[in-house]
């Protein structure tokens, strides 16, 4: 018997070796996630509606772009070159990191935890599946009809896949590539940054400021823990739960504000801003905090 051709390897639905390790997917919506919910102390990342054009691709890029692996599976001489795989895992990195840099230059005082966050709210499968949509890219993926009919999940997950490819195809299409995507993206990203932006995060000096406002001999000002830090397995990050409290001036444990941080630190500092920022009761608090200390003060009684 003559030399068998080698056994083909077997596909699954997404045309993968089925033997072959899985990409991890990138973040879900899963509870373990902190990016399930906003990113504390920094508001929910949201596009807009109105996208720039997208730049032109060279034309070697054009189709293979939109030809997912299923479809180059069917050709067994295609394998992975024919399909947008390789473009995607380029365009992935350039993502992560035109991302970066353009969050690491507009907030200069943002931690390295809430960049990570606001990073993963621009990159993740959801945000590119809404700019291939904006582009109509979802009706150029070949086998779009049959791929559409996947889980939600997954779906989401390819048109993700696509927008990575087509802005490694940008990068490529010319020497100034990288300057061209990250013009375009920094144009699509404005609005979401723009809304960051808008809330700066508690000054580190938050606590300092509402002790001078309330603080006194016989008042006590307590930072306690809501409820137990959320611990964001696989992220590297916990969220913590701050509330604060105040004992004195006629109050008994008078809750002033709460906030959450990734440390237990900017949590009580989000709660001291809180908790200034509640007007009606701190302005009471500081007027009967005045009329007690006058009152010791014609007393001969100095604080």
């Amino acid at each position: 018997m003559g030399d068998r051709p080698p056994k083909r390897p077997a596909y699954d639905h997404y045309g993968r070796d089925r033997d072959y390790p899985r990409k991890k997917p990138r973040h879900q919506n899963q509870g373990s996630s902190p990016f399930a919910q906003p990113a504390p102390s920094v508001p929910q990342v949201i596009l807009g509606d109105n996208f720039p054009p997208a730049p032109e691709i060279d034309s070697k890029y054009s189709e293979i772009v939109f030809i997912h692996p299923s479809a180059a599976a069917k050709d067994s001489n295609a394998a992975n070159s024919g399909s947008y795989d390789r473009l995607e895992f380029l365009g992935d990195a350039y993502l992560e990191v035109i991302a970066s840099e353009l969050i690491f230059d507009r907030f200069a005082n943002l931690p390295a935890g809430r960049m990570s966050q606001v990073r993963e709210s621009l990159v993740k499968n959801e945000s590119l599946a809404k700019l291939t949509e904006a582009y109509g890219w979802d009706k150029r993926i070949k086998n779009a009809v049959n791929l559409s009919r996947e889980s939600p999940q997954a779906w989401v997950k390819i048109k993700g896949d696509v927008c990575e490819a087509y802005v490694a195809a940008v990068v490529l299409s010319s020497k100034g590539g990288l300057q061209v995507a990250k013009a375009w993206l920094q144009t699509i990203w404005a609005s979401a940054l723009d809304s960051v932006a808008a809330r700066a995060p508690a000054s580190d000096q938050s606590k300092v400021e509402l002790s001078k406002r309330i603080a006194g001999k016989g008042a006590k000002i307590s930072y306690v823990d809501d409820k137990p830090p959320i611990v964001h397995k696989g992220q590297g990050v916990e969220t913590y739960f701050v509330g604060v409290y105040l004992t004195g001036w006629g109050w008994d444990n008078q809750f002033l504000g709460n906030g959450k941080g990734l440390s237990r630190n900017a949590a009580g500092q989000e709660a001291a801003a809180a908790a200034i920022n509640n007007k009606p009761l701190i302005d009471d608090i500081m007027a009967k905090r005045r009329a007690i200390l006058d009152e010791k003060k014609k007393g001969g009684i100095n604080e």
